[in-house]
């Protein structure tokens, strides 16, 4: 029987390996990635409308007509199902925006997720894959039940592997929105290799079996960091605050510091918050039943 409401949870995601492999001919990039979910979350709230699809969201930064991802998903949901849209969606927004998060493809899988159990409509994951995929590189992570995945293709072929062990994450974001098209179009391969590799690629074993924050890597982080040096400065002060790796997440412009201490974790979130009004102190998710 179908709920008369239903609250579904969006975590966002780190990438603790990102690596770019080749540009294919079809335009998108060939990747290989180590995505952990984290227990920031957007919420979504469904509930019956006699008006159609409607979607309001807690931040009026961001569009609620057909640009927004959340629309998109529930088109092509609808359109698959062929159930009326008739559906009120809230977005509680708290994950920032264009940061590296993946709050966009959050809030895509999860609606998916929340509108085949809104709807009883028996939609298995591979049904729900099948719709994630055309939404985005990350969307299909968002719809699996999994909160860490390696990802090679243009990250969306997935193999899950075991979460991270149990650490504090500071998330900085600097307020700078940093556009995914424009990183890819300034980084540069080359046949001996891309020049922003300072000390080299970090290797992945050909399928890692456990994600490890121990050894971070990314191929984005120069070509950002040309640009905006914030984000070299967040990194240099995550680890003078005792953080044991610091990263760029994705294409940025967030940075995140694993700590092994909460005290060293707290302390850093307090100083970063002066100066920043993004910033955050989370966990690696361990199994998604603890949203």
């Amino acid at each position: 029987m179908k709920p008369s409401s239903l609250i579904v949870s969006a975590p966002a995601k780190i990438n603790l390996y990102f690596a770019i492999l080749g540009k294919r001919a079809d335009g998108y990039h060939e990747v290989e990635t180590v995505m952990q979910k984290i227990d920031l979350i957007d919420r979504l709230s469904f509930s019956f409308s006699r008006s159609g699809l409607r979607l309001t969201c807690s931040d009026n930064k961001l569009p609620v007509d057909e640009t927004n991802l959340v629309i998109k998903a529930a088109n092509s949901f609808f359109e698959y199902t062929g159930i009326a849209p008739d559906v009120f969606i809230h977005l509680e927004k708290n994950i920032p925006i264009a940061a590296g998060l993946g709050g966009g493809s959050s809030d895509a899988g999860s609606c998916l997720v929340g509108l085949n159990c809104f709807f009883d409509a028996d939609l298995n994951e591979n049904q729900l894959l099948e719709l994630a995929r055309p939404l985005g590189a990350d969307v299909p992570f968002f719809v699996s039940g999994w909160p860490t995945a390696y990802a090679t293709g243009i990250g969306n072929e997935l193999h899950q592997i075991e979460p991270a062990d149990p650490c504090w994450i500071v998330l900085v974001n600097p307020g700078i929105c940093v556009s995914t098209k424009w990183v890819y179009d300034n980084f540069t391969l080359t046949r001996e290799g891309n020049p922003y590799r300072l000390c080299g690629r970090l290797k992945l074993t050909a399928s890692p079996q456990k994600a490890d924050t121990t050894k971070l890597f990314n191929d984005l982080e120069r070509v950002t960091i040309n640009k905006h040096a914030v984000i070299q400065d967040i990194k240099d002060r995550l680890m003078a605050d005792g953080a044991k790796a610091a990263l760029m997440s994705g294409s940025g412009a967030t940075v995140f510091g694993v700590f092994e201490r909460l005290d060293d974790a707290r302390k850093s979130r307090e100083q970063f918050s002066k100066h920043y009004s993004a910033v955050f102190l989370t966990e690696p998710i361990q199994s998604l039943t603890d949203l």
